[in-house]
């Protein structure tokens, strides 16, 4: 009989453990894709890559200084990219949030087809297709977002797709604080 509470006291911890991180994860208080990364506070890694839509231009965070933006990495392959996308086209379209693409992994054709069917949110979209870039931003998974002040600093990230919680919660308030500033 004692031999058997071990395991069941064992089974009992370890489901209860599971369920604590379930019931965080449901309340959003917990994302295990969430994972921290070094750039916060930190000035947004350099790269220069082709443009998906114009290979003949190319596309650097440098091109950005002076604004504040979001840098979205993405992939066709993606299903959470996806899921995001009319909600990245709301954003450029209807709160003029400039949104530099990183199509990462992809094929070019696959992902033109893709801007093509569903519209373009992006002002420029940089094509990484052997993670020459997403290496030095630290990507592991996509969809990922950073947002990078008008100095270059990169001050958020998010892992997972952006939708409106995640807007208000991470985003919004620089852009707001931007749009006073120029005013």
């Amino acid at each position: 009989m004692t031999r058997a509470i071990v395991p069941l006291a064992g089974f009992v911890l370890l489901a209860g453990l599971f369920w604590f991180v379930l019931d965080k994860m449901n309340e959003g208080e917990y994302n295990p894709r969430d994972v921290p990364t070094q750039f916060i506070g930190r000035a947004a890694p350099e790269f220069a890559l082709p443009d998906l839509l114009d290979p003949a231009q190319t596309v650097r965070p440098s091109d950005m200084t002076g604004r504040v933006w979001l840098l979205n990495v993405w992939g066709t392959w993606c299903p959470e990219c996806w899921k995001e996308h009319e909600y990245l086209i709301h954003l450029a379209q209807r709160e003029n949030v400039p949104i530099v693409g990183m199509n990462w992994r992809d094929e070019a054709a696959e992902a033109k087809a893709m801007l093509a069917r569903l519209g373009n949110p992006f002002t420029k979209i940089a094509f990484d297709p052997n993670s020459n870039a997403a290496i030095d931003w630290g990507v592991y998974g996509a969809p990922e977002t950073f947002l990078i002040d008008a100095e270059g600093i990169v001050r958020e990230k998010h892992t997972g797709a952006v939708n409106p919680s995640v807007w208000n919660e991470k985003f919004k308030a620089y852009f707001e604080a931007a749009s006073r500033s120029n005013s």
